[in-house]
């Protein structure tokens, strides 16, 4: 009776057992590690590993509430809320296997994950992979990092900016500074390719007036880190949107997302939200899509908002919303609009995201 129960699965080769392993989705071989130690070594292999990362593409977006980076309230024992837009299905990921007292999730480049933790020792950045529950803590931060430092990833490279300074690590374990030279913090920065692109406020404190600016990773410390990007043909681009917002397009492209103004008047209302898409490689404008008026309106009524995405796709939280507008430009025409509910409660109702290319094989 005992050989009984201990017949199939344990009694598999390895082989079939991992071409049974290889129809599943990420979200079940992490279910089944949890099942027992064949399981574990089984899905936990570098072989196996490098199946199924041959066959994901997944293309994930992080959603946490706003006010926890503030509150310092992320503890690592909550979970990682992930929404998988494609199946319209949300993920959990605990992250009790980081050890800190906080850890509030920033960013994310090629399947892995930063976080800034904070531990009795100190405050630092943190690469980690919620798939495999492994991770790597780069030097020290200060604070004042900790608290207002935006972080941008790719690879191996990592940038944090404020409006004075941005630091810079690249394959090594030593921050590199280099003065911003900007007159404001650098709005909504995106990394396209090796360059940053960011908006930066350069009017009065009475009447904003937004530009474009960008700087190369390579050229960073050598000189002038900033220039402005403009064309005379652009026009007033800058100035029918309120509150713009830069998001990394698809390919070599931004998207710019504002309220559009009715009027260049200070105080002037708007009539709807708007997306702007800039071709980088013709620097052309146009638009990319356009918030009917059944979802501007609860905007309206909302008041405040944020807004995040890349590529095809635009979020947009509203203050004690409980769900977000998407918007998806893979569909005909200037895209579809839907309503994605199941968002985590939060104090305000207002939700940060950033996007995940989750990566079974990535190694922090």
């Amino acid at each position: 009776m005992e050989t009984t129960s201990r017949t199939t699965i344990y009694q598999l080769p390895i082989d079939p057992l991992q071409q049974i392993f290889t129809r599943l989705s990420v979200r079940e071989i992490c279910a089944c590690r949890a099942v027992c130690k064949l399981f574990k070594q089984t899905l936990t292999c570098p072989f196996f590993v490098q199946r199924v990362a041959q066959r994901t593409a997944l293309s994930w977006f992080v959603v946490h509430p706003s006010h926890c980076r503030k509150s310092r309230r992320a503890s690592p024992d909550s979970l990682l809320h992930v929404y998988d837009a494609d199946s319209d299905e949300w993920l959990r990921f605990p992250l009790d296997f980081l050890p800190f007292n906080s850890a509030i999730p920033v960013a994310a480049s090629s399947g892995l994950l930063y976080l800034w933790c904070e531990s009795d020792s100190g405050r630092s950045l943190v690469i980690c992979n919620p798939i495999t529950r492994k991770y790597r803590v780069l030097p020290q931060l200060g604070s004042a990092w900790f608290r207002h430092g935006t972080v941008l990833s790719a690879g191996l490279r990592v940038l944090v900016l404020n409006e004075f300074v941005a630091l810079y690590l690249a394959d090594g374990n030593l921050w590199l500074n280099f003065s911003a030279g900007l007159s404001s913090k650098p709005r909504s920065p995106v990394l396209v390719g090796s360059a940053v692109y960011a908006l930066c406020d350069i009017g009065s404190p009475w009447r904003a007036q937004w530009k474009l600016v960008f700087c190369k990773l390579d050229e960073l410390g050598r000189g002038r880190a900033w220039d402005r990007l403009e064309r005379r043909e652009w026009g007033e681009i800058f100035d029918i949107l309120r509150r713009p917002r830069l998001i990394q397009g698809k390919g070599d492209s931004l998207l710019m997302v504002g309220g559009l103004k009715a009027s260049f008047a200070t105080n002037s209302v708007c009539s709807t939200i708007i997306i702007l898409r800039l071709d980088l490689a013709n620097l052309e404008w146009d638009e990319a899509g356009r918030m009917p008026g059944e979802f501007f309106d609860c905007f309206r009524s909302w008041g405040k908002f944020k807004v995040f995405g890349m590529g095809d796709r635009v979020f947009f939280s509203g203050k004690g919303a409980g769900k977000l507008a998407m918007w998806d430009s893979s569909e005909k025409g200037k895209g579809a609009w839907r309503w994605v509910t199941g968002i985590s409660e939060s104090k305000d109702g207002l939700c940060r995201g950033f996007a995940f290319d989750a990566r079974i094989d990535a190694v922090p």
